[in-house]
C-alpha cells in the first residue's frame, strides 16, 4: 500500500471565459472507472447544448487507471492539459470534466490549452483536497497504573486516540501513522516497562478535514 497520496475529498465547480467561449470545470471524487464515465455522461446531460465535454481522470493509489479525451477539440489541446493539471497536483481518485460553450472566436491550440487547464485550476480552487495517509490501528491494553504514561506518550507524539474503554482494565485504540509505528510501540513498551499489551488490529487510510481526523 502507498504510504500517502492526495484525493479530492469534496468536488467543486469553476468557470473561465476566454474570447466569449465559456469553459465550465466540474470535478468529482471517484472510486472506479465506471464512476468516472458515469460522471462524464452526467455532465453531458447537464450541459446538453454545449459543444464539447472534455475530461480526464486518474484512479488508484498509484494512478493505475488514467484516461483523457479531447471530445472533438484539436488533439492534445484539452484532455491532455487537464490530465497534466491533475497529475501536477498529485491527485488520485478524481474525474474532471470541462464543458465548452463556443463563443464564435477560434482560440488556437495554445489558447485552448490555456483555457482548459485554466478552467480546471479554477474548479480545483472550489474543491476540498485531502492527503490520505497510511496508518495502523493499535489496541493498547493496560491496567490503571499505566493510563497516565500511555496518554502522555500519545500526546507528546501527536498520536490520535480513536477510542477508550474503561473496565477492569483500560483499552485504548490509537491511530498511528505508518512511519511512526515502530517508534511509538517502543516508547509504549519502555514507558510501561513492558506491561502494556500492544496489538495491531487494522491498517487504514486517514486524513484531516477542517481539523478533524477522518478514517477512510
Amino acid at each position: 500500500m502507498v504510504e500517502r497520496y492526495k484525493i479530492v475529498y469534496q468536488g467543486g465547480t469553476g468557470e473561465l471565459i476566454e474570447k466569449k467561449s465559456r469553459f465550465i470545470a466540474d470535478i468529482k471524487p471517484v472510486a472506479s472507472e465506471e464512476e468516472a464515465l458515469a460522471f462524464v455522461e452526467e455532465m453531458r446531460r447537464k450541459y446538453w447544448d454545449a459543444r464539447h465535454h472534455c475530461f480526464a481522470y486518474i484512479i488508484g493509489d498509484r494512478g493505475q487507471t488514467a484516461r483523457c479525451s479531447d471530445d472533438g477539440e484539436p488533439s492534445q489541446t484539452a484532455g491532455k492539459p487537464m490530465m497534466d493539471v491533475l497529475a501536477g497536483e498529485g491527485l488520485h481518485d478524481v474525474c474532471a470534466v470541462v464543458t465548452r460553450y463556443f463563443g464564435g472566436t477560434l482560440l488556437g491550440t495554445g489558447g485552448l490549452v490555456r483555457a482548459y487547464s485554466g478552467a480546471l485550476k479554477e474548479g480545483l480552487k472550489a474543491c476540498v483536497v485531502v492527503e490520505k495517509k497510511l496508518a495502523s490501528c493499535l489496541e493498547v491494553r493496560t491496567d490503571y497504573n499505566g493510563v497516565g504514561k500511555i496518554q502522555y506518550i500519545a500526546a507528546q507524539s501527536g498520536i490520535d486516540t480513536l477510542d477508550s474503554q474503561y473496565t477492569d482494565q483500560v483499552l485504548f485504540t490509537f491511530l498511528v501513522p505508518a512511519a511512526e509505528e515502530g517508534r511509538f510501540k517502543a516508547q509504549l513498551t519502555e514507558g510501561t516497562n513492558g506491561r502494556a499489551s500492544i496489538k495491531n488490529v487494522d491498517e487504514v487510510y486517514y486524513g484531516v478535514v477542517d481539523g478533524k481526523v477522518i478514517v477512510f
